[in-house]
Formats: structure tokens, sequence, C-alpha cells
């Protein structure tokens, strides 16, 4: 996963992803629309030239709402890269097949651009030159995000 960065700080809880007010409909297209506008008002706009998510701690932060990760998944995020993520967050967001991994966010900075290898659990900042190690995802969860989530995958394994 290759792109440029819009970063963002620390605590980004869900309700900050998308507003609780939004979560009562199943269009996926009203929750792309409200992603995010609580936190930033040019999200959309930034995301025409920017794919991947970086942030400080606690990623996710807040209620455990499935949402969250559908809203910017389907928004077109490509990848999430923090500190520290909540762990409901964390397992919702690979259980749809957004992949995300805590690293030390510091060495990248907004608008750089990174390449991310999961299955090496490296990730490459191109715009400083600087190789940042993450912890390597278990197997599992590297098929579930290749299948496109827990579904695709449970399909895909005939049971």
């Amino acid at each position: 996963m290759r792109g440029k960065v819009i970063k963002y700080g620390n605590d980004i809880s869900t309700d900050l992803i998308i507003a609780g007010k939004y979560t009562k409909t199943l269009n996926r297209n009203d929750l792309v629309i409200h992603a995010m506008e609580d936190l930033d008002e040019h999200f959309h706009e930034k995301l025409k030239t920017r794919k991947i998510i970086v942030a400080g701690s606690y990623f996710g932060c807040g209620s455990s709402r499935e949402q969250a990760p559908v809203a910017l998944k389907e928004s077109g995020v490509i990848c999430i890269l923090a500190k520290s993520f909540s762990r409901i967050f964390y397992r919702n967001a690979i259980n749809l097949g957004l992949p995300l991994a805590e690293c030390d966010t510091d060495l990248i900075d907004d608008d750089d651009e990174i390449e991310y290898y999961p299955q090496e659990g490296v990730v490459i900042n191109h715009t400083n030159n600087k190789r940042i190690s993450v912890a390597k995802m278990p197997q599992i969860m590297i098929d579930i995000l290749n299948s496109g989530g827990v579904i695709e995958y449970i399909k895909s394994q005939g049971k």
C-alpha cells in the first residue's frame, strides 16, 4: 500500500470519525458523506490526493460502532497507521478489510508519501527516507485483509 498521508493527532474517537447521529442508516454513502466532518472539514478534499491516515495514540477510541471503519474504507482510505488503536476499532477494521498498523508515527508528517508492507512489518517513508518497524500481523489477519474482510475470508475457506 502506497500513498500520501493525512495526519491527525491523538484520541481520534469513533464519534469524530462518524457522529452517532449518522449511525442509524444502512446506506454506506451516508456514512461517506459525513466521515470525519466534526474533525476535519477538508477531509474529502484531502482524499482526492491522499489515501492513508496517520495518527497518534488511541485512534478509534470511544464506542464500538462498526460504522467508523466502514465510513473510512468506503471514503477511499486505504490504510491507517497510528501509535495505538482502540482494540475493538482495530478488530472491526481488520474484519472489514481495512489495513492498519501500530508504529512510531512521529516519523511521518502530513502529506508524506509512504508505503506499508504488512507481511514484512515495515513502513517506508519515501519523503524523508525513513524505515519504520511495524509489528508483523498474524498470518490469519493478513489473509483476512487480502480476502477483503472476514466474510469474504470465510467464504473463501468454504465454511
